[in-house]
């Protein structure tokens, strides 16, 4: 299923009339939501846990976040992470998996069943805030530093899973991207809902970006925040002209591949992607076509994880 986020979900300032026509729905959410954080009965583990997630559907910058912890927890512990199996997420988990063990599961459950046989001492959860029958010992909810909570509503009105108050159950915020007034204005807001939950911040670093700046590329890509990969490049000073966007998740059809292979040709350009797009496409089909390797820099990162070996 193709899905592109609606314009009017990041409009700030007063809702629309669509969010408005829309909003009686939200609050069926929000109702449910209510309902399962409070009456729901948590399963606890001999484990320690941590959720990484979200409140706002996609591109929050979970994944690279889970990679950054994994790598800092197995040098102390069996670290497992957990992604429940969607087929439309096999490409962070093989991103994931080239450098730790992967559980990709049906159910959450069924994975954490999986991680006692295995003896794991950490388990990290890519995604599953919204799971309420798990009682993580650290629950981290990511945001873009740029869309933060969109126009504030819950879907369908708006993109979150639930209102910007259920921090008041989270451990930490984490915002990606570059800090700007819109970001300390947020932070402002999640401090008093929540006086006692930590904010650090992280930023997108280009690996192989050398190399890159000698070409020139037509990009495209079919993840959440597209603009985060466009600025990214602009930002490494690599030079595109075009960019070809697809719903998050996009499975990339041959046709898809040629049609933009014939485009690039046109433009006399080689073709650049993100890594996560470039595991979505099929082996055989990956010939001349380039992508953006990037890891995740965690401002105060020493702070960042004296909190989180505290609170474990």
């Amino acid at each position: 299923m193709k899905f592109y986020k609606p314009k009017f979900w990041d409009k700030k300032g007063y809702p629309n009339l669509i969010s408005m026509l829309l909003y009686p729905l939200s609050l069926i959410v929000i109702i449910k939501n209510y309902y399962e954080n409070s009456k729901m009965k948590k399963n606890y583990y001999d484990f320690r846990t941590i959720c990484v997630g979200n409140i706002y559907i996609g591109g929050t910058g979970k994944t690279p976040l889970v990679n950054n912890l994994a790598s800092h927890f197995k040098k102390r512990f069996k670290t497992i992470i957990i992604k429940k199996n969607y087929t439309s997420q096999i490409d962070e988990k093989k991103l994931l998996e080239t450098e730790h063990k992967v559980i990709f599961e049906k159910t959450r459950e069924l994975s954490l069943l999986k991680a006692e046989h295995e003896k794991a001492q950490v388990v990290i959860f890519d995604d599953g805030l919204q799971e309420k029958t798990i009682n993580y010992d650290l629950k981290i909810v990511c945001f873009n530093s740029l869309k933060l909570d969109g126009n504030g509503l819950v879907i369908p009105a708006g993109p979150l899973r639930e209102r910007l108050n259920s921090i008041k159950h989270y451990d930490v915020v984490f915002i990606n991207g570059n800090f700007n007034k819109q970001s300390k204005d947020f932070i402002d807001r999640v401090k008093s809902i929540n006086p006692n939950i930590k904010v650090f911040r992280g930023k997108y670093v280009p690996k192989n970006h050398s190399k890159l700046k000698k070409k020139r590329f037509l990009i495209f890509s079919g993840i959440g925040n597209p603009h985060t990969f466009s600025d990214t490049l602009k930002s490494m000073k690599i030079k595109f002209y075009g960019y070809e966007k697809y719903p998050d998740h996009y499975n990339y059809k041959e046709s898809d591949l040629q049609k933009l292979k014939d485009l690039a040709r046109i433009k006399g350009c080689e073709l650049l992607t993100t890594e996560k797009d470039y595991l979505r496409i099929k082996k055989n089909f990956r010939k001349n076509i380039n992508f953006l390797k990037i890891e995740l820099l965690i401002d105060q990162e020493k702070q960042f994880y004296k909190y989180l070996n505290d609170k474990l």
